[in-house]
């Protein structure tokens, strides 16, 4: 009788909805993969060994198979969201200290720093070491939160076009409250050991030349002002001092000052920015000496420019902000305008990640049959890149899994129908007199 067949073919059908329905359940769920069933055939095993004429008995439910195919990337407003554009999984270590992966990207930080997901498992990766990546021991994510401490300035670079065509100032004097005695000046912000700002003024004064007065040179005094007072300090302006002489050739390149200890040509260091005190007042802040390299100024026909004009330090911070890069470093910025690499993401990719064991949660496990993961950074090898503030979407096409949907009903009214022709052929045997 042919009602094996018929009933192989319900449960069958009904497995198919199964899955069907577990796609379009989870249409909208992040980092969803799609499933299929597939099916093989059934034969009885044949007493005589011979399957020419042998009838099937139906249907089974061979295999459950994922395809991990890209879905569709989506932004969203948190910064830490992440979102995998190509192959890979997340390597992500739940509370139980097991490995899992994932490709759901929902990520915050919880109270102690770590980046998790939504079920506190944590996201693993590079860890910092003095400001930089070291790709050594992939480990949980856990970041700093912590106030980026002061750097004071020690070192700027200064590149200016002086104007060939400058004349001699009015005033050979040079005070810095006298724009006659000086031709150009321009200012920048300088930090001290506790963070706090001040502004460095450098003066440019053209030279005269003593053998053939009032002709001008190639040479320029620069002095220095930090906060409107000389470095180094003076007590009247007929005293001060410049910070440095700057002297070009017949070709505007710049020849000295030369540092005697490196032959750098245009390196030159300051006096202390504060020198201490007299007693009984107690120095606030560090001793501080900025050292200049004025290596690309030039001295051409053209109008007074700052080309560079930069200083290493900066004032305290807070962190303000996070950007995760492509390749998975995740990037801190503070309110001083600092930045600083918190982390780098790391991904894995199996050679068959079919073979990977569905744990829920958007997560899978490690099997024999997905193979060992291969764990890289982002763009490297086998695996994707990523992208901030983003979300991949589940993988399942809605349209077409209601299409599959309509098919797997009517397969399923299709078996019934073979049972109930079967009940009718055995009804019309048992009323047979």
């Amino acid at each position: 009788m042919g009602f094996q067949q018929g009933l192989s073919g319900l449960n069958a059908a009904a497995k198919n909805l199964d899955v069907i329905g577990n796609n379009v359940a989870n249409s909208g769920t992040v980092g969803f993969k799609q499933s299929f069933a597939q099916f093989s055939d059934l034969y009885a095993a044949s007493l005589s060994g011979s399957g020419a004429l042998q009838i099937g008995i139906g249907t089974k439910v061979a295999n459950v198979v994922q395809q991990f195919t890209q879905g569709n990337v989506t932004n969203t407003t948190n910064p830490m969201d992440t979102a995998i554009s190509g192959p890979g999984f997340f390597r992500m270590v739940d509370p139980a200290g097991a490995i899992t992966y994932s490709r759901n990207g929902q990520f915050q930080l919880d109270k102690n720093g770590f980046l998790v997901n939504n079920q506190g498992n944590q996201v693993t990766g590079y860890m910092p070491v003095n400001g930089a990546i070291v790709q050594a021991q992939v480990q949980p994510l856990q970041f700093s939160t912590a106030d980026l401490t002061p750097v004071m300035s020690s070192n700027v670079t200064a590149g200016v076009n002086l104007d060939s065509r400058e004349k001699l100032p009015v005033n050979a004097v040079f005070s810095p409250v006298d724009a006659t005695s000086y031709n150009k000046s321009t200012s920048m912000s300088v930090y001290d050991s506790l963070g706090g700002t001040h502004v460095a003024t450098l003066y440019f004064q053209r030279q005269p030349d003593a053998a053939v007065p009032p002709a001008a040179t190639n040479s320029w005094n620069v002095y220095m002002a930090v906060d409107s007072g000389m470095v180094p300090a003076t007590v009247a302006p007929a005293a001060a001092t410049p910070l440095t002489t700057l002297t070009f050739d017949t070709l505007g390149k710049l020849q000295g000052p030369v540092d005697p200890a490196t032959g750098a040509i245009g390196v030159v260091a300051s006096a202390n920015l504060f020198p201490p005190p007299a007693p009984p007042a107690v120095q606030t802040v560090s001793s501080q000496v900025l050292n200049f390299n004025f290596g690309q100024s030039t001295q051409y026909g053209g109008n007074f420019g700052v080309n560079s004009l930069s200083q290493d330090g900066y004032a305290s911070g807070r962190l303000s902000s996070f950007s995760t890069s492509p390749d998975g470093v995740i990037l801190g910025r503070y309110t001083n305008g600092q930045s600083r690499p918190l982390g780098q993401i790391v991904l894995a990719n199996f050679t068959s990640p079919q073979g990977l064991q569905p744990l829920g949660n958007n997560a899978w496990a490690e099997t024999a049959s997905s193979g060992q993961p291969l764990p890289g950074t982002p763009g490297s090898s086998s695996l994707g890149v990523l992208q901030s503030s983003a979300v991949e979407d589940s993988n399942v096409d809605l349209t077409a899994e209601l299409v599959n949907m309509i098919t797997a009903q009517r397969v399923y009214q299709a078996n019934a129908q073979t049972i109930k022709a079967q009940d009718t052929i055995l009804q019309t045997i048992v009323n047979l007199r």
